[in-house]
C-alpha cells in the first residue's frame, strides 16, 4: 500500500496518491468510511461534492492541472476525509503542490510544528486550500500572458495564425472555469456545517479568506474570458475585411475584363466585313481599344475610391 502518513500528538494527516482498492480497503476499515465516498475516491468523479456524518465530512474538489505537453488545461481531483483528529488527502497526483507540502511536513520539524500542532485539522486543511490556490495563480498568468501575445500579434497581418491560438486559449479558460465554477459552494457548505467537533466561528474567519480567494480567481477567469472573447471577434472582424477587400478587388478585375472581352468577341466575329480587321496592325488597334476601355474604367473605379 502506498500510504504516506505524519502523526502528531494532536493531529494525523494521511496522503494517498493514485488510490487502489488496497488503500481504500485500509480506509474501510479503520476509518468506517461510508462505501459511497470511499468509491468516489476510485474513479474520477469530476464533480465537486461535499457529504458531512456524524463523525466527519467528505468533499471532492477539482482543481486545474497545466499539461505542458499539448499546453491544456486539465483537471484533477482532490478527496477530502475531515474528522476531529485526523485529515485524510487523496489525489491524482497531477498537482505536485500537494505531495511537496506533504513532504515540507514530513521533513520540517519546524512547518510540522507551525502547521499541525493545533488541536483542529481545518487548520491544516485552511494551509492544503490555500496552497492549492496559489498553485492556480501561474496557469492564470500564464493565460494573461497568452492573451497580451495575442493581443500584440493581432493587428500584424497574423490573423489566420491566430485563430487556432485564440481557440485554444479560450478552452483553456472554459475549462479553467468548469474547474473552479464549485469551489464557492463547496466553500460555503463547509463554512455552515454541523460538525461541532472541530468546526467554531474562530476557524471561519480563515476559510472566508479561502472564500474571497475563490471569488477573486473567478473575477480574473471572467476577465479572462471577456477579453479573449472581444480579440476573437477583433480578430473575426479582421479577417472578414481582408475577405472583402480580396473580394472587391476580384470583382472589379472581373468586371474591367468584361469589356475587355466583349470587345475581343466583336472583332472575333467571323463576319463578312469586320472594321478594322484585314488592315495593317489590325491586332495592335484592337489591343489599344481595349486597353483604353481597361483604362477608363480604372480611372472610374478610382475616383470611387473602389481601388
Amino acid at each position: 500500500m502506498k500510504i504516506d502518513k505524519i502523526k502528531t500528538k494532536k493531529l494525523l494527516w494521511i496522503h494517498i496518491e493514485k488510490p487502489t482498492r488496497s488503500e481504500i480497503e485500509y480506509l474501510k476499515k479503520e476509518y468506517d468510511f461510508h462505501p459511497l465516498d470511499l468509491e468516489d475516491c476510485l474513479v474520477k468523479v469530476q464533480r465537486p461534492q461535499i457529504s458531512e456524518y456524524a463523525h466527519y465530512i467528505f468533499f471532492i474538489l477539482t482543481w486545474p492541472a497545466y499539461n505542458r505537453e499539448n499546453r491544456e488545461i486539465e483537471s484533477s481531483e482532490v478527496d477530502f476525509f475531515i474528522g476531529s483528529k485526523y485529515l485524510i488527502t487523496i489525489s491524482d497526483g497531477q498537482i505536485p503542490a500537494l505531495k511537496n507540502f506533504f513532504n515540507e511536513l514530513k521533513s520540517n520539524d519546524y512547518s510540522q510544528e507551525r502547521y499541525m500542532m493545533g488541536t483542529h485539522p481545518v487548520f491544516l486543511l485552511y494551509e492544503i486550500l490555500h496552497r492549492l490556490q496559489n498553485y492556480t495563480m501561474p496557469m492564470l498568468d500564464h493565460i494573461t500572458q497568452e492573451i497580451e501575445d495575442i493581443e500584440k500579434r493581432i493587428f500584424k497581418g497574423e490573423e489566420k495564425k491566430l485563430v487556432i491560438e485564440i481557440l485554444h486559449t479560450k478552452r483553456n479558460i472554459v475549462d479553467f472555469r468548469r474547474i473552479m465554477q464549485a469551489h464557492k459552494n463547496i466553500i460555503k457548505k463547509l463554512m455552515n456545517t454541523n460538525g461541532k467537533f472541530f468546526m467554531h466561528d474562530k476557524i471561519n474567519i480563515y476559510f472566508t479568506n479561502i472564500l474571497d480567494r475563490t471569488k477573486d480567481i473567478w473575477d480574473i477567469l471572467e476577465t479572462l474570458k471577456e477579453n479573449i472573447n472581444t480579440f476573437q471577434e477583433t480578430n473575426e472582424s479582421l479577417i472578414s475585411h481582408r475577405l472583402n477587400d480580396i473580394m472587391r478587388t476580384l470583382t472589379i478585375v472581373s468586371v474591367i475584363m468584361i469589356p475587355a472581352n466583349l470587345i475581343a468577341s466583336i472583332f472575333g466575329m467571323n463576319a463578312a466585313h469586320t472594321p478594322v480587321i484585314g488592315k495593317f496592325g489590325d491586332f495592335y488597334t484592337i489591343m489599344a481599344i481595349i486597353f483604353f476601355v481597361v483604362l477608363l474604367f480604372m480611372l472610374y473605379f478610382r475616383k470611387k475610391r473602389w481601388l
